[in-house]
C-alpha cells in the first residue's frame, strides 16, 4: 500500500511524519535562521525576546571561556635536553630557552628548537687540480655542532649550505697548494690540518654559529685513465719507505753491537798497554839488578845468562840438532824418547825393589830450577856467593 494513500485510520503513511510531529532531520535552513534571529536580538535586532537574548549571551560567553582555556593550553611546550628553543615575537628575536617545560603566547611567540650537542657531518668531493697541474678527485668530511642557537638561525638563510660551500672553498684552495705526491700519499695529514684552518679562517667573519669538530681526508685518487700509473708510483714509494725503515733497524741492531766491540778492542788494547808497560819496567829493573853483577864479573855473568838461556829454549823443545864442526854429519837427538826410556828405566827399578824410590835431584838441577823462576836472584846471588 502507498504511503500516501487514503485510509489507515486517518493516519497518514508518511514515514517521516506521524501525528503531525515532524521526526526526520532538521531543516538547516530553519536552524541558520534561528541563529540569525539569535545573534541578532544579541547586537541590536530588538526582534528577539528577552530569554532568547540572555540564553545568546550565555552561549558566546562558553564560547569565548572555551577558546580562552584551549588557547592557554595550547602555548605550553617541551624544550628537549639536547636543544635550546628560540623564541620569536612576532617574528623578531626576542630570547632564548634552556631545556624543560615552558609557555608562550600561541600566535604571540613562536618558537624554533635548535639541536646543539649533536655532532653533524657533511661531505664534499669533486675533481681539483694541483699545484703542478695535476687533476685528483678528492673526497673530505667534516664534522661539526651548532654552538650559538641564535647565530646559527639568523645569521645567514643557511648555515649548513654555506659551511658546505666554505668546506669545498677551503679544500680546493688547499689542494690547489699542494702537489699531487703530497695529496695523494705522505702529504694528506699536512693537506687535512691546512684545510681545517682555512676553513674555520673563512666561516669565522660570518658568525654562522657552528663549530668545527673535526676534518677528515677520506680518499683522494687520480683519474680512472691514469690510476694504474700511479698505483704503481705510490706502490714504489711504499716499498722506498719500507725499505728505509728496514735499513734504519738493521742499522739500530748493528750500531750497539759494533759499539760493544769497539769498548772490547779498546779495553783489550789497554789491558795489552798495561802489560806490556809492566813487562818492560819488570825487565827494566831486572837489568838494573844485573848491571852491579855485570860490572864485578862480566865473563862468568854472560856466561851463565847464556847456560840459562839454553837450558830454557832445551826445556821448551823435545829435538835438538847438533852440528859439528869440519864435518858433514849433523848429529839428531830425540830428547823425547830418551827422556821416556830414562823414565821407563826408573820405573823398572822401582818396581823390581818393591819401593818406591824418588830420584835424587842433583843441587844444580834444584838450583837451575829456581834460577829459571827467579834468575835475576839467581844470578846476584852466585855472583854475590863469588866475591
Amino acid at each position: 500500500m502507498a504511503w500516501n494513500e487514503p485510509g489507515n485510520n486517518g493516519k497518514k503513511n508518511d514515514p517521516w511524519k506521524q501525528d503531525g510531529r515532524d521526526q526526520g532531520p532538521p531543516d538547516l535552513d530553519e536552524v541558520f535562521r534561528n541563529f540569525g534571529k539569535k545573534f541578532g536580538g544579541i547586537f541590536g535586532g530588538g526582534k528577539s525576546s528577552n530569554n532568547n537574548s540572555g540564553g545568546a549571551f550565555a552561549a558566546l560567553i562558553l564560547i569565548v571561556v572555551v577558546a580562552a582555556v584551549v588557547w592557554a593550553l595550547s602555548g605550553f611546550y617541551t624544550i628537549k635536553e639536547s636543544e635550546r628553543g628560540v623564541v620569536l615575537r612576532f617574528g623578531q628575536y626576542h630570547s632564548e630557552v634552556e631545556p624543560g617545560i615552558h609557555w608562550n603566547p600561541t600566535f604571540i611567540d613562536k618558537v624554533i628548537p635548535v639541536d646543539i650537542t649533536s655532532v653533524r657531518s657533511l661531505r664534499t668531493d669533486g675533481f681539483m687540480l694541483t699545484q703542478d697541474q695535476n687533476l685528483v678527485r678528492v673526497t673530505f668530511e667534516v664534522q661539526y655542532r651548532v654552538f650559538n642557537a641564535r647565530d646559527y638561525k639568523f645569521s645567514v638563510v643557511d648555515a649548513d649550505r654555506s659551511l658546505h660551500e666554505a668546506t669545498d672553498a677551503a679544500l680546493r684552495y688547499v689542494i690547489g697548494h699542494s702537489i699531487m705526491d703530497d695529496v695523494l700519499t705522505r702529504g694528506r695529514e699536512v693537506v687535512r690540518q691546512d684545510t681545517r684552518q682555512e676553513l674555520e679562517s673563512i666561516i669565522e667573519p660570518y658568525k654562522l654559529g657552528l663549530a668545527i669538530v673535526d676534518v677528515n681526508f677520506r680518499d683522494a685518487r687520480p683519474p680512472e685513465e691514469v690510476r694504474d700509473a700511479f698505483d704503481d708510483a705510490i706502490k714504489a714509494q711504499e716499498d722506498q719507505e719500507r725499505f728505509i725503515k728496514e735499513a734504519e733497524a738493521y742499522a739500530l741492531e748493528i750500531e750497539p753491537r759494533a759499539r760493544g766491540q769497539v769498548n772490547r778492542i779498546m779495553q783489550e788494547a789497554d789491558a795489552y798497554k798495561q802489560q806490556i808497560v809492566l813487562k818492560a819496567q819488570g825487565e827494566v829493573a831486572r837489568f838494573e839488578k844485573l848491571l852491579p853483577e855485570y860490572m864485578a864479573a862480566p865473563k862468568v855473568t854472560r856466561d851463565r845468562m847464556y847456560l840459562e838461556t839454553m837450558e830454557y829454549v832445551y826445556s821448551n823443545t823435545s829435538k835438538v840438532m847438533v852440528d859439528v864442526e869440519n864435518g858433514n854429519n849433523i848429529m839428531y837427538l830425540p830428547l823425547d824418547k830418551m827422556i821416556n826410556s830414562s823414565s821407563s828405566t826408573t820405573r823398572d827399578a822401582d818396581s823390581t825393589s818393591g819401593m818406591p824410590v824418588i830420584p835424587a835431584r842433583s843441587r844444580s838441577d834444584s838450583q837451575a830450577a829456581k834460577d829459571r823462576r827467579d834468575p835475576i836472584r839467581s844470578t846476584s846471588t852466585r855472583s854475590s856467593g863469588r866475591g
